[in-house]
């Protein structure tokens, strides 16, 4: 439903626009419910409509019912794997074939919101795990892989490489670079550049943490970092969900309590406080080597989302942001060799990096991920520095897929 459709009004396959309009509407402050209430009615009405079942998915999972969310999604698949989303300048420059998988919306790139407003058609395509493409796929000009790392993709991911490999138009994010960006992969595939600091990051066990933090064994017996505060999170967790520093192993023990994942990461805890007590974490988007912030974060707290940042109902903190994101040249240019080692060694043409500065002046790195949510959605009154850099990355976007299917399949 597009963002000035009233509540009532049915869903139709001319307007399906995957995430896009619910995440502005989200920003906004609007109450997404009576949007939900009026699509089941009409769901009720016209029960074989895909665009309506993949549409209330989306709405579902801005609502944070995911198991309603799976079960609308998988209503939608089960008739139909292809959701064209009209460019919103017309004539469309091409079309764009988004290689999507089922599941939560972290599963898969959600470019529609980045590329909101702009000439490219884009097909999002929900593989089937089992055949792939049970028929040829709709008409278009350029591939993107848009699923996200995690071990239930890996298979899908393998599935891909043989089929892209010869594949007629130019694929973007190739499948076999993606698990570079699986956080103990990253943090490994990141060292040893100059200016650049990622934090070790350990895969561990319930059971090897259940036994550190019992204190049968000793935290450094297992991970190399091997002193307190740590970082642990669910290896499957996403957002910051369960994600919690650990002081001591009777933390952890306490930890272990609340949380029933079977597989954790484990990385040390770096302060990157700056030298008034706040904590500044930032989001760049790399695009063929090219770095464009996206926003900054501003915190007293070390957990910085920019959700709960406070960023809106601060002018100071607007302030900083916004002279971060204009000067942004200068950022790019001090940490540009790090940037770069980003850039190459993940084999990725397009991804985002979390990231702060440590005290000594090196780019610090969180996650890397193609799967980030980036839009130019927040209010222009509020907000009025991030049009032109967010619009500037949307229509290079473009103009870089204009070139690859320019170039051809290279």
């Amino acid at each position: 439903m597009l963002p000035n459709t009233p509540a009532s009004a049915p869903q139709t396959c001319a307007d399906f626009r995957g995430l896009s309009p619910f995440l502005r509407q989200s920003i906004a402050g609007i109450d997404l419910r009576p949007t939900a209430q009026a699509l089941l009615k009409t769901a009720e009405q016209q029960p074989g409509q895909p665009e309506l079942w993949l549409t209330l998915s989306y709405l579902m999972r801005a609502l944070q019912l995911d198991e309603a969310a799976a079960a609308m999604q998988a209503e939608a698949l089960a008739i139909q794997r292809a959701y064209p989303i009209a460019a919103a300048r017309q004539p469309a420059q091409l079309r764009l074939l988004v290689l999507m998988t089922a599941g939560p919306l972290s599963a898969n790139t959600p470019i529609e919101c980045l590329l909101e407003d702009c000439a490219v058609e884009l097909i999002l395509y929900y593989l089937d795990p089992d055949t792939l493409f049970p028929e040829p796929p709709p008409a278009h000009d350029a591939v993107l892989v848009a699923i996200g790392d995690a071990a239930a993709h890996r298979p899908l991911l393998a599935a891909l490489l043989p089929v892209l490999a010869d594949w007629p138009h130019p694929v973007i994010n190739q499948p076999s670079a993606i698990p570079n960006t699986e956080r103990s992969q990253a943090s490994r595939l990141l060292q040893g550049v100059p200016g650049l600091s990622m934090p070790g990051t350990w895969q561990a066990s319930r059971l090897q943490l259940f036994d550190i933090g019992r204190g049968v064994t000793p935290l450094g017996a297992s991970f190399p970092a091997g002193h307190y505060p740590v970082i642990v999170r669910p290896t499957d967790s996403h957002g910051g969900h369960h994600l919690a520093r650990i002081d001591d192993h009777g933390a952890l023990a306490a930890y272990l309590q609340q949380v029933r994942s079977n597989d954790f990461y484990l990385s040390p805890f770096v302060d990157y406080r700056s030298v008034d007590g706040l904590y500044r974490k930032y989001r760049i988007a790399l695009l063929d080597g090219q770095a464009y912030a996206c926003h900054m974060g501003i915190s007293t707290h070390w957990m910085i989302h920019y959700l709960n940042a406070g960023m809106a109902d601060d002018a100071d903190k607007r302030a900083e942001e916004a002279q971060f994101m204009t000067g942004f040249v200068a950022f790019a240019a001090r940490h540009q060799t790090a940037l770069q080692a980003i850039s190459q060694r993940s084999g990725l043409d397009y991804l985002c990096l979390d990231c702060a500065e440590t005290t000594a002046g090196n780019l610090l790195v969180f996650e890397i991920d193609h799967a980030m949510i980036v839009h130019a959605m927040d209010a222009p009154e509020v907000f009025p520095y991030k049009q032109a850099p967010m619009h500037q990355l949307r229509d290079d976007f473009c103009r870089y897929l204009a070139r690859r299917v320019a170039a051809g399949t290279a």
